[in-house]
């Protein structure tokens, strides 16, 4: 079961309707592994459909390398047929190929653009990212896997499309993020990452909508901005907030996420993956060598 390591909630840094609460801890991971960005930039991992007529839910993974590289849930991967996320977090082995459960968030194209996936570089909102978490976790519950609900997936896409004045030929989320892409800039030169933080917390006005830890400083380092894409999405549908989060509603997140009941599944690649809900809020956690790779709780807006 995962024990969440005592944490430290550090001041919050806003910006408009956004604030993140940096989070510390004094455990320091010893899992060693790659980013799937990075993975993909050195050549040494190819993500491309599972097969010539490919197959929306699934994509597949071969790592050439000798390092374990980690995709992280929510993150979004970009070409092939179609533009998919991941539905939850998977450590895949050196020297392997994994078969990784997505979800397609470009409902308008199945034909090829390219053969092997790149990174997208941003990251799956927390609503989003909810509707992954609890279809999985139901899916998972039923003995189908870590399928998700696609058509929920589609219609959360269609409506922030919607709500932010955007459009797309294909209906890729991608596009959405790509008119944004000025104020995308403008979050990030504002709310950077704070040095040694474990990991955050996201609050949209009052509420506070998703945490993610990780095992060390320099994962969360490294997917600080991408991670924080999202939330700059949901920020940007508000616009200005009258009220706004502060630690204790951070810690009251904390502490409900203490009290969750965990349930062991299937891990996709290495290590062993829990998962847990209670309401509104869901949540699951990557665990290798006894180390919380990813923890994560999304809490529904």
């Amino acid at each position: 079961m995962p024990t969440l390591p005592e944490l430290r909630i550090g001041d919050p840094i806003r910006h408009e309707a956004l604030a993140v609460f940096p989070l510390f801890t004094d455990t320091g991971g010893v899992v060693d592994y790659l980013l799937s960005d990075e993975a993909i930039a050195s050549g040494s991992v190819a993500v491309e459909e599972v097969s010539e007529a490919g197959s929306v839910p699934n994509l597949l993974v071969e790592n050439t390398g000798d390092s374990r590289v980690l995709f992280l849930e929510g993150e979004e991967l970009h070409g092939a047929k179609q533009n998919r996320i991941l539905n939850t977090s998977v450590l895949v082995a050196a020297h392997s190929k994994t078969t990784i459960p997505v979800s397609c968030v470009e409902q308008g194209r199945w034909r090829y653009r390219g053969r092997q996936f790149g990174h997208g570089g941003s990251h799956s909102s927390s609503k989003l990212r909810h509707y992954l978490k609890a279809s999985v976790t139901r899916s998972l519950k039923e003995d189908r896997g870590h399928t998700s609900d696609q058509m929920s997936v589609w219609s959360e896409v269609s409506r922030q499309m919607d709500a932010l004045g955007s459009s797309s030929e294909t209906a890729a989320m991608a596009d959405t993020y790509e008119r944004y892409r000025g104020k995308l800039e403008e979050f990030r030169s504002r709310v950077g990452y704070v040095e040694g933080a474990s990991g955050l917390a996201v609050a949209v006005g009052k509420r506070v909508v998703a945490l993610d830890l990780f095992d060390k400083p320099e994962t969360c380092r490294k997917v600080w901005d991408r991670l924080l894409t999202g939330a700059v999405m949901e920020a940007l549908e508000v616009g200005k907030a009258e009220e706004h989060a502060d630690a204790g509603d951070v810690e009251a997140l904390v502490s409900r996420l203490r009290g969750m009941a965990w349930e062991p599944a299937p891990a996709v690649g290495e290590g062993e993956e829990f998962r847990s809900d209670a309401g509104e809020a869901h949540a699951s956690a990557l665990l290798v060598e006894g180390s919380v790779v990813h923890g994560s709780v999304v809490v529904a807006g």
